[in-house]
């Protein structure tokens, strides 16, 4: 049995991407190594959906859609939120500009109306 990360689903008191960063602590926390709670987020799901032959894992031939982080997060579940760069469909965004898109939503958040 594998089990499937699930926290990035939309709802009131889940936002995507914060939630998983949490979900991965817990998983280690009740007892899954680190490579186990990031297989659960990423190749688990894909297998799951049959996708497995395009993304899941990082190989030539994937859909490049990936996060490279500033920590190990083998040594330390925490690292994946020491993001660096997003690769979206092979377009780098680097870590300017996603602090940028960060700030544009709170700022839409914050607005009246």
């Amino acid at each position: 049995m594998e089990l499937l990360a699930g926290t990035d689903a939309i709802t009131d008191f889940c936002i995507p991407g914060f939630a998983l960063h949490n979900e991965l602590a817990l998983l280690v926390k009740a007892g899954l190594t680190p490579m186990e709670a990031l297989q659960a987020a990423t190749r688990n799901p894909a297998r799951f959906f049959g996708l497995l032959d395009t993304l899941g894992t990082i190989e030539i031939g994937k859909i490049a859609d990936l996060v490279l982080l500033d920590g190990n997060p083998l040594q330390d579940i925490t690292n994946p939120q020491r993001i660096s760069v997003v690769v979206i469909r092979g377009k780098l965004l680097p870590k300017s500009q996603l602090q940028e898109m960060l700030e544009g939503v709170e700022r839409a958040v914050k607005q009246p109306g």
